[in-house]
């Protein structure tokens, strides 16, 4: 059939059904909101289309030919058939399934994995793939889903959850204090063994004070040992290294236990924000969706318990 044919044949599908199933031109008319004419214009050129008269007509009567009748059969099944096109495809849409690419740094994958466990019960018909690394990631060039990424970034075009809040922390091992000393100022650090981190393009973070004013401040210590992973920092401190400036959260459960203590908290500043980014038509996918909701809400749960254990810890040295 041509493609002119074909489309009146669609186009009058619709309008056939409502007439044949109202019993006139004009019921049918109201219930799709046309005016009568235009119901009658579909029917004639469906009509043309099939090359068939579909109804017989009369002034005070309205009823279908053989043809009507066989043709009205096949359209039902087809209006049928789109039917359930439609709900297979609004399912397909609410389901939450398939794999979920996700970029993190290497200094939350403790905290998320800890997560992780309760979204795969929730939902276990989406699969994971951690990608864990400091640098940024490119979501649309590299397939990533999500990204949690800690501090601003430049991207404006991202859509943002913001998760957490951090706070810098200074800390050390007691036989490292009991050997050299605790520093009264941030500017004293000079004389202590300084362990610092350093991002992916290699340059080492300084550390953030608060002056008496609440301004923050940066001050220049100097670097015995220099790594780009956290933990690893944090490890080198806990054996008595020296001393390291890392986010709060990482450490609560060494300085609980008396492993590490904390060493100028009256400057202690608050650190960067932790927030999930994707792509502006990533939270249309219900997979990411849930996904990004889950990371607010358990996010919003675990910084409140780090600063219930924080708080019960009763403060550092």
């Amino acid at each position: 059939m041509e493609q002119r044919s074909l489309r009146e044949l669609m186009g009058g599908v619709i309008p056939f059904v409502a007439v044949a199933e109202a019993g006139s031109f004009r019921k049918a008319a109201e219930q799709l909101g046309l005016t009568p004419a235009a119901m009658s214009k579909a029917i004639q050129r469906l009509e043309g289309a099939l090359g068939s008269v579909l109804f017989h007509r009369t002034t005070r009567h309205l009823s279908l030919t053989e043809a009507g009748e066989r043709f009205l059969l096949r359209c039902r099944d087809a209006l049928e058939q789109l039917q359930e096109g439609r709900d297979d495809v609004l399912r397909a849409q609410d389901a939450v399934h398939g794999a979920l690419h996700v970029s993190l740094p290497y200094i939350l994958g403790r905290a998320l994995t800890q997560m992780l466990p309760s979204f795969q019960a929730m939902y276990p018909q989406v699969s994971l793939h951690l990608h864990v690394s400091d640098r940024f990631s490119h979501l649309l060039e590299e397939g990533i889903d999500v990204a949690i990424r800690v501090g601003e970034l430049a991207d404006s075009s991202l859509l943002r959850r913001h998760l957490m809040e951090t706070q810098w922390a200074v800390v050390a091992s007691p036989s490292y204090v009991a050997r050299s000393g605790m520093p009264d100022t941030p500017e004293s650090l000079v004389r202590y063994q300084c362990l610092k981190y350093h991002s992916f393009r290699g340059r080492p973070t300084e550390w953030a004070f608060r002056r008496a004013d609440g301004k923050t401040y940066s001050v220049e210590t100097p670097c015995s040992f220099e790594v780009d992973h956290g933990e690893l920092l944090i490890e080198m401190a806990r054996v008595g290294g020296g001393i390291a400036q890392v986010f709060r959260y990482l450490v609560v459960e060494e300085l609980r236990d008396g492993s590490l203590v904390e060493l100028l908290r009256d400057y202690a500043v608050s650190g960067p924000t932790v927030q999930a980014l994707c792509l502006p038509a990533g939270n249309k996918v219900p997979r990411i969706r849930v996904f990004l909701d889950f990371l607010q809400e358990r996010f919003r749960v675990f910084e409140a318990e780090t600063l219930e254990r924080d708080l019960a810890r009763g403060g550092g040295a």
